[in-house]
């Protein structure tokens, strides 16, 4: 047998029972592919399935409110995809007569819609004949071939996806990239792949030669810049001041406390925000995202003086309020802990 024909079988006999699966809902599927990028699949489950249900239909999704939208998927982080699923799901309403387009070339003019979801979506739902090519995939075929190309560099990109779509001629496209993507996930790992278990182990060649974990091959590696967080959390007749993140960033259209970003001492930053009184600090908290590491502090204090006076951006609403706002993960996990008030 061929490469296809071996992941197809293997596939078929090994694939996970995963919600998104058991339906052909084009909707749905969209939904599952965009929760589930830089998501563990376990994580996603619950997510998706809370996803559906708020919002079973992309016209109920394209009329929420962004907020609402955030709040569901908070936690989940890459929230430009949240604001992503939002817009295309007014594009399809508008633009579309309220039907999901049906070609890889009109998916992939939705908002957000890369050329790995639109090949997802149109060979899953559609059986069109467009490989997929994620993290997986590059894994697979660069070990099973030893492609040597980095799969970060514009060759590479073009070098893997001529290959994929090679090797998906004469198979059932869906069956095939759900299969490649599949063994990538539960048997060819990064660290510690099942190469015994494979079924394609006779004829890859870095197995043949171990040399498999030599395999995909970057060119750069991922820089990671540190930044240091204070969060003033300015308590004012049992309230608090809250502000929404505006323009571009990781948390656009989130919710926060008063932030002051930088490294200083408090005692050199202390008076950009007058009339207050510090009364607590909590230890430093190490946050990790993808590109950036957070040093997060959380500064209590009290408005105490005639001289204080809020920003114009700042809501002053109680605790419980302030936690049904969509809120980043840092924030959340702090104001949930009610030893911290």
């Amino acid at each position: 047998m061929n490469f296809g024909s071996k992941i197809t079988n293997w596939y078929t006999d090994n694939k996970r029972d995963l919600p998104w699966r058991n339906t052909k809902n084009v909707y749905f599927i969209w939904l599952s592919e965009v929760l589930l990028q830089q998501t563990r699949v376990d994580q996603g489950i619950g997510y998706y399935l809370r996803f559906i249900e708020a919002f079973p239909k992309v016209s109920d999704l394209a009329n929420a409110t962004e907020e609402d939208v955030l709040k569901l998927w908070q936690g989940l982080g890459y929230y430009s995809r949240a604001r992503n699923i939002h817009f295309a799901a007014k594009q399809i309403i508008n633009e579309f007569e309220g039907k999901f387009p049906n070609k890889y070339l009109e998916i992939i003019k939705l908002k957000g819609v890369g050329e790995y979801t639109a090949a997802a979506i149109s060979s899953i739902c559609y059986e069109e004949e467009v490989a997929v090519v994620d993290g997986n995939v590059y894994r697979v075929l660069s070990r099973y071939l030893e492609i040597k190309t980095a799969i970060d560099s514009t060759e590479g990109k073009k070098e893997f996806k001529q290959v994929a779509n090679e090797l998906i001629k004469t198979h059932q496209p869906s069956t095939f990239n759900q299969g490649v993507m599949e063994l990538g996930a539960l048997i060819c790992t990064p660290k510690n792949p099942n190469c015994e278990q494979c079924p394609l182990n006779n004829s890859c060649l870095s197995f043949s030669k171990n040399t498999f974990l030599n395999f995909p091959v970057k060119a750069k590696k991922t820089k990671q810049r540190n930044r240091y967080l204070n969060f003033i959390l300015i308590e004012n007749r049992e309230k608090y001041y809250i502000q929404k993140r505006e323009g571009k960033g990781i948390w656009q259209n989130m919710y926060q406390f008063p932030l002051i970003e930088t490294k200083k001492e408090m005692t050199e930053w202390n008076n950009e925000i007058k009339g207050i009184s510090i009364s607590s600090v909590s230890e430093t908290i190490k946050h990790i995202l993808s590109h950036q590491i957070l040093y997060a502090k959380f500064w209590h204090s009290k408005a105490t003086s005639n001289t204080f006076t809020p920003n114009e951006s700042w809501s002053l609403i109680n605790l419980e309020n302030i936690k049904a706002k969509p809120l980043p993960k840092l924030i959340e996990n702090y104001i949930m802990n009610d030893n911290n008030f």
